[in-house]
């Protein structure tokens, strides 16, 4: 069987000469693993479960993961591979609800600014790392306060003198060397949001290199960032094991651990350790930021997307668990060697990675090596994510407009959008610009996100049909969603999206970082930043509603929310069935009719007849010419 042909039905070209496609399986799975694992699996998922109960918060988590999240992936893995199009194109399957493609492009936008920005200060502690002693080891530096007390600091070596200073200061709050290098020196911090003060130089070279190496590895698209994922996607995890094998042999690490994992199952009642659980896996696995969708578009039409949705999901899952070990071994090492509770220096989100485990790292013997290898580990991480946030607005663009010139021209659309981000990123290199980068990350992609899925859920199961979606499903992949996933769809995945949204609205409180309150018109900002990816869903759909053809309002409605003539398979040899094409010039143009055998030559294959292939169903091997 040849291109995941299904049983039953001659082996098929499967390729889209035009758009392009994945040149394996692999490359697939390995980029939206390297979608799926980011950041937030090493910096924030460990950081929850030790909050949330430590081991009780696994159970949760992975009802979770059953009940909503692999239904969600696969839903927008199966979406994006039957149309072959990217978050806009999609929506020809009822075409009022484009605006929810607009949102995520919106929500694609914000991500794309900040992550790189996240990735160019991981560059900067990447190369600062490469010297004989780490920038942050001691209080001695010009940039040190009189508060700075450093674990490897002159006689502070001895713990019983550590406490004993502790002790007699406690009303100074001790800084560690690590804190006040990130604050006063990397980040120069300004005191307040709204005074930008100067650009920090080496975080804007850094956030310049990490722009260019994320538009090299996509200047072919697909086919270029496919060969890169060969080694951004697999590296963390040799690095992961390394720093896991070399934090477990640590003094305290067990503490470390069992601090992670002992569980407090009384914490199982708790609702809020619920929504945790429900929010982290909704945003870990990328789902509604139309990523899945634009690099699901790029596979081959009967590629097995069930298979690799459940694949990619449980990978995304373990690697947030095993991070947990990786992190809370050397936390615990380090709480064993300043004397105090584990809790004492655990951290999540940039106070993890770029204070507190660096800070650690310090403890280690050659410890350039090991921050060296964590902050590989960190930028390989981010890229994973950035490379198909980039391919798709660029894949959005491209396909919207569709015309041959653009396709030609995909490299220098690739261009201007990086170019656009790295000049949105410059005010988050300023002294300010952690302050916007919390922003931007707290309020852009949270609650619209979930509205953006929700809406989706709704418009596939019940505005296009639930049936009608079985069915393309059984086409493409030669069997239907199994039953748990038609459920899910139906109604228990949206109801757990709705949970989550009431979940992140009762629990909403206003934005801080350490002690800096954010001002009213910030949060303002935020909110803004967040309306502005749901509020493309309402305008689309009235602007829809106005232009469609029909007398009274119900029958507008009715034309704007039916699928569109051009809605179906890509390929003309997939149409057929109720896609089988009428061959109308207005149909056709959307088409992309292709012989199935090009290599036998032109000649031939302007002489041989238009072939139609089969619907891919198992019970179904006619031809129609």
């Amino acid at each position: 069987l040849q291109n995941g042909a299904v049983p039953g039905e001659r082996g098929k070209l499967d390729k889209s000469i035009k758009r392009g496609n994945w040149g394996n399986q692999i490359e697939f799975v390995l980029t939206s693993v390297g979608y799926a694992v980011g950041l937030g699996n090493v910096w924030r998922f460990p950081y929850l479960c030790y909050r949330n109960g430590g081991g009780a918060f696994m159970f949760p988590y992975f009802i979770m993961l059953v009940f909503c999240g692999i239904p969600l992936f696969f839903m927008e893995l199966s979406f994006g591979q039957f149309a072959s199009q990217g978050c806009l194109g999609v929506w020809r399957v009822s075409p009022m609800f484009k605006g929810v493609g607009y949102g995520m492009m919106v929500v694609s936008t914000y991500i794309g600014i900040y992550y790189n920005v996240v990735i160019c200060i991981a560059f900067y502690y990447f190369f600062v790392s490469m010297t004989r002693v780490l920038p942050w080891t001691y209080c001695s530096n010009a940039w040190n306060t009189p508060d700075c007390a450093g674990v490897l600091d002159g006689n502070l070596s001895s713990r019983a003198a550590l406490n004993l200073t502790r002790l007699l200061n406690t009303t100074q709050k001790r800084t560690s060397p690590s804190e006040e290098y990130w604050r006063r020196y990397v980040l120069d911090l300004s005191d307040d949001i709204g005074n930008l003060g100067e650009v920090r130089l080496p975080l804007l070279g850094c956030l310049g290199v990490s722009w260019v190496v994320v538009f090299l590895c996509l200047i072919k698209g697909v086919k270029s960032s496919g060969k890169v994922v060969y080694f951004t996607a697999t590296f963390p995890y040799v690095v992961l094991t390394i720093l896991f094998v070399r934090g477990i042999t640590l003094e305290g690490a067990l503490t470390g651990i069992m601090y992670y994992l002992t569980p407090q199952w009384d914490k199982i009642l708790d609702a809020k350790v619920w929504g945790d659980a429900a929010s982290q896996i909704f945003y870990s696995l990328g789902c509604a930021w139309g990523g899945l969708i634009t690099m699901a578009s790029y596979n081959k039409f009967h590629n097995n997307c069930y298979r690799d949705s459940i694949i990619i999901s449980i990978t995304n899952c373990a690697t947030s668990v095993y991070a947990g070990f990786v992190i809370f071994s050397i936390l615990g090492f380090m709480a064993n060697h300043l004397g105090v509770d584990v809790s004492k220096v655990a951290d999540h989100g940039p106070g993890l990675a770029f204070v507190a485990y660096p800070e650690a790292l310090t403890l280690l013997p050659i410890s350039p090596l090991w921050s060296i290898l964590f902050f590989f580990m960190l930028i390989l991480l981010g890229l994973g994510t950035q490379f198909c946030l980039l391919e798709t607005l660029v894949t959005a663009i491209v396909d919207e407009v569709g015309n041959e010139w653009i396709i030609r021209r995909k490299t220098f659309v690739t261009l201007g959008v990086a170019v656009a981000g790295f000049l949105l990123g410059i005010p988050l290199t300023t002294q300010a610009g952690i302050y916007w980068l919390l922003l931007m990350d707290n309020y852009a992609a949270s609650f619209s996100l979930v509205i953006i899925s929700c809406i989706m859920c709704v418009a596939i199961m019940y505005i296009y049909g639930h049936h009608n979606y079985f069915k393309d499903i059984e086409m493409m992949l030669g069997f239907p969603p199994p039953l748990f996933f038609q459920i899910c769809w139906r109604f228990i995945s949206p109801a757990i999206i709705f949970f989550i949204l009431v979940f992140t609205v009762i629990q909403y409180r206003p934005i801080s970082y350490n002690d800096y309150v954010y001002p009213t018109w910030a949060i303002s900002i935020g909110f803004l930043m967040a309306l502005s990816s749901v509020i493309c869903i309402p305008i689309y759909a009235i602007y829809k509603v106005c232009c469609s053809e029909g007398d009274t309002l119900l029958e507008r409605l009715k034309n704007a929310t039916k699928a569109s003539k051009d809605w179906g398979p890509a390929l003309a040899e997939h149409r057929s069935g109720r896609y089988a094409p009428a061959f109308s010039p207005s149909t056709e143009s959307h088409l992309e009719v292709q012989p199935l055998q090009p290599e036998k030559g032109r000649s031939e294959a302007a002489a041989a007849s238009p072939v139609q292939g089969s619907n891919g169903s198992a019970h179904s091997q006619d031809s129609r010419l």
